[in-house]
């Protein structure tokens, strides 16, 4: 039952943010129509749960994702470099790494974290052990720091 109400939070907040309307009637009501509609069907279809709607994760989130958006913006820079020197100084490699996540979500946090920073993707997870691909030797090296890592598995804890 916490889910629910935590998606109908979530998709109010985010319809009045897109719509910017908040003080007409007119709008507001068909705002929280719309919401009581998807909220019904997902309902219906049993998608809210811990997994669809990771409520469990919240309060921890919040210092994580401003630390991952400045891991983009500093991988960002370091793949541009590589790019605009006259030899590129690639040194792809793959190689695996383990996951210390105790859940499936934790897992595929991480997993994205990887791929959504520039120079590193992850191209098969099997159980715990990631495989990833990185674009220069010190964007594998990132990984293999396990920063990131232990900063999701603290989003679990």
């Amino acid at each position: 039952m916490p889910h629910i109400f935590s998606l109908i939070g979530v998709l109010s907040a985010l319809w009045l943010l897109l719509s910017g309307h908040f003080h007409e009637p007119l709008l507001l009501a068909l705002g929280a129509i719309s919401v009581a509609f998807v909220v019904f069907i997902a309902h219906r279809m049993d998608v809210v749960d811990h997994e669809g709607h990771p409520i469990q994760l919240s309060h921890r989130a919040v210092r994580y994702f401003p630390w991952l958006l400045w891991e983009i913006v500093k991988a960002n820079i370091d793949v541009a470099k590589v790019i605009l020197r006259r030899r590129m100084p690639l040194s792809p490699r793959v190689f695996p790494t383990q996951g210390m996540q105790r859940s499936e979500l934790g897992l595929t946090i991480y997993a994205n974290s990887i791929t959504l920073t520039p120079g590193t993707v992850t191209i098969a997870v099997d159980g715990e052990t990631l495989t990833v691909h990185a674009l220069t030797g010190a964007a594998a090296a990132g990984v293999e720091t396990d920063e990131m890592n232990r900063r999701v598995a603290g989003l679990e804890a």
